[in-house]
């Protein structure tokens, strides 16, 4: 919350109390501090040296990153998928078409074309460092798909139980980032496919929390601030913004349409969410701190006639008012300066 809006509440609220609570005073008083007269308030809190941090509160969701689509390449009959809720590494089975299985391998670049020996590319990069990866080596991880990279393919085809080719196309392998978790399957054990179908959805393995922040909150956070997540059942575990958004979208709440920036965070513990997903839970930010601050509760606020700001000084059996100066607002207190004002200070505030 911005600081004008924050004040303008601490206003609202000293407006409410000042009809209910005898001792906030909105009679005039000397900036020295002169006692006005001996009324004592109903309680007292004493002024406190901290560190006083800013923090928002928004709702979150968890889930997975990166979903993305693993297409047939060829015409024929689905005879197995990788199973949903599974993750799937380099090597593993993707699906298989006629018994053809498609493997998973690592890299950037999709497989759209025939790889054998002449080839030149940046996907034969990607394929010869897979085979480094898993072991197949005897050739230089480079552009070029060689000799040596076909026998070392032949290897691999051979591990596999593999028609020993030297060649890999599309209806053998497929390229992700990295490990994939299978989503769902698109289409089940013996339907026909076609190239271009869908035949599986996957996201990454890994679950995140997606968190949609107001523009104005979240100009005080960024990439590896720290966060608390508040998940469903009460539990609080830590974590870690991964990404800030870059661009504003409108929110979906039409009650509040406001521009979004939207963060991703992850917990520094997977294990704590169990198998939840696209559960709702409340992520807590930190934001501007301060160090070593005086504070008091923000319900020990004066409002002054003059639209200032003041604290109840009890000392020696006897009230007084003292115009202070507001810092931060955070966790129910506020940042004060001012004469009179020291830790251990008596200040007014209504009795609980």
């Amino acid at each position: 919350m911005k600081r004008g809006n924050v004040i303008l509440a601490a206003l609202s609220l000293l407006a409410v109390a000042g009809g209910s609570t005898a001792f906030v005073a909105l009679t005039s008083s000397d900036d020295s501090g002169t006692p006005r007269d001996s009324g004592l308030p109903p309680a007292t809190a004493a002024v406190e040296r901290e560190n006083l941090s800013e923090s928002v509160l928004a709702d979150g969701t968890i889930g997975y990153a990166g979903k993305r689509k693993f297409n047939a390449t060829a015409a024929g009959v689905l005879t197995w998928t990788a199973k949903a809720g599974s993750t799937v590494q380099r090597n593993g089975w993707l699906y298989a078409v006629d018994g053809g299985k498609v493997r998973l391998m690592y890299g950037s670049e999709p497989m759209y074309r025939m790889l054998k020996a002449g080839t030149e590319g940046g996907d034969v990069r990607q394929l010869e460092e897979n085979l480094a990866a898993l072991g197949y080596t005897g050739f230089t991880v480079d552009d070029e798909y060689t000799d040596l990279t076909a026998r070392a393919v032949k290897r691999w085809q051979k591990a596999n139980g593999d028609k020993q080719t030297g060649t890999l196309g599309p209806e053998d392998i497929a390229f992700a980032s990295g490990a994939v978790r299978i989503e769902s399957a698109d289409i089940s054990v013996g339907d026909l496919t076609a190239p271009g179908q869908a035949v599986l959805t996957a996201t990454g393995p890994s679950r995140v929390i997606t968190v949609r922040l107001d523009v104005e909150e979240s100009a005080s956070v960024k990439k590896g601030d720290s966060v608390t997540v508040t998940l469903p059942d009460g539990s609080s575990a830590p974590g870690r913004i991964t990404t800030v958004g870059t661009q504003a979208k409108p929110g979906s709440d039409p009650d509040d349409d406001s521009p979004k920036i939207t963060l991703k965070v992850t917990l520094d513990r997977a294990d704590k969410t169990g198998a939840l997903d696209q559960a709702p839970v409340t992520v807590r930010f930190v934001g501007e701190t301060r160090e070593g601050v005086l504070t008091v509760p923000i319900e020990a606020l004066l409002a002054l006639p003059d639209k200032g700001f003041g604290l109840q000084v009890v000392e020696h059996g006897k009230a007084r008012e003292v115009r202070v100066e507001l810092g931060l607002f955070a966790q129910g207190r506020v940042e004060v300066t001012g004469d009179g004002v020291r830790p251990g200070t008596k200040v007014g505030v209504p009795k609980v």
